[in-house]
């Protein structure tokens, strides 16, 4: 194994990573108003519940992000070059909404006003739906490949990217996210939101197999390989297991089950694409592959060094975080909130 391959699969770790752990928190910001219902004389403390469970790991979560897209620029630069610039607006879209949603968590307590409160809300949901969407439409299109001329461009149009199946892959993403936040905060929380999320995980579990499953089957029967069968087999195991294990309130091993659920799809994803990149449907011979599109020996060797030492480090004080805050949250250990008051003029 080269580097090349290394490097394709240390990028597809980088993702897998991504999606499971930012993953739950689109689903969190994606539920808030179904469970973080105002049902408190005082107002919204059980949506600062529901924030809350996410608020130590949710901004460490998204360097998983930045890490695969800087990855991706030093190892595979002609693949960033034609993905960012082919997918410009879907990206921009996904990056405006994430900035909406970062500054309506970071701004949301800042001041005591329901009104202030409340667009806040909605700037997290739709930072967390948007993002949790195009995704999917993203790397469907990337697997099924997109018109890439002689030059390495793309053109594709928006409309071309909106294709039946890149949209059965965001509605995948969508559904599969919103039940893994639905299970995370079952995890995470106690009394009345747990009861609350423990029924709804019970309830997205129902869509969500069955439209996973036929996004799973299409991506294998389209663009698969043999060894692939086992991640598909993993990824419906696994979701089957949740719509088990859901109704049976175990949602520890409910959690295990999205992760792993998850990491198959787009192992998946990853393992139909190699070892192209990103295919061309004008002609195959203009597809970028993990040959054509990498940095030189050189770079991809200083990059494998630098990985070997610092990951480690990084998955070490991650973990250490999660450990730190594995505590479950309840209305109980919400306090009076300390914003400042609006000046209306």
């Amino acid at each position: 194994m080269g580097l090349q391959e290394v490097w394709f699969i240390l990028i597809a770790v980088l993702f897998i990573g991504y999606f499971v752990l930012e993953g739950f928190d689109f689903g969190v910001g994606m539920l808030m108003p179904v469970l973080g219902r105002r049902k408190d004389p005082e107002g919204d403390t059980r949506r600062r519940v529901v924030l809350n469970t996410i608020g130590p790991v949710w901004d460490g979560n998204e360097v998983w992000l930045i890490t695969g897209g800087g990855a991706l620029f030093a190892a595979f630069p002609e693949w960033y070059a034609t993905l960012f610039s082919g997918f410009y607006l879907p990206l921009l879209i996904i990056l405006v909404a994430l900035i909406v949603r970062i500054c309506a968590i970071e701004y949301r307590g800042k001041i005591d006003d329901d009104t202030w409160r409340r667009r806040c809300d909605w700037g997290i949901v739709f930072g967390s739906w948007v993002p949790a969407v195009l995704w999917g439409v993203a790397f469907a299109n990337i697997v099924r490949g997109v018109d890439i001329d002689a030059d390495k461009q793309v053109t594709s149009n928006l409309f071309d990217l909106l294709n039946p199946y890149a949209l059965l892959g965001g509605l995948t993403t969508a559904l599969v996210f919103a039940l893994h936040g639905a299970v995370f905060l079952a995890l995470k929380t106690a009394d009345e939101v747990r009861t609350d999320a423990v029924e709804l995980a019970s309830r997205l579990a129902l869509p969500a197999v069955p439209v996973a499953g036929a996004f799973v089957l299409w991506t294998q029967l389209a663009h698969g390989t043999g060894w692939t069968w086992i991640l598909v087999a993993i990824a419906a195991g696994a979701l089957l297991g949740v719509v088990a294990l859901t109704r049976a309130e175990r949602e520890g091993w409910a959690f295990l089950l999205t992760s792993i659920a998850v990491i198959a799809t787009v192992a998946l994803l990853f393992g139909s694409l190699f070892p192209d990149v990103m295919p061309s449907t004008l002609d195959a011979a203009y597809s970028l592959t993990i040959e054509n599109a990498s940095s030189s020996p050189y770079t991809l060797k200083v990059m494998t060094w630098a990985a070997a030492f610092l990951t480690p480090v990084v998955l070490i004080y991650q973990g250490w975080t999660y450990w730190v805050f594995r505590q479950r949250i309840s209305t109980k250990h919400i306090p009076p909130s300390i914003g400042l008051p609006l000046e209306r003029r």
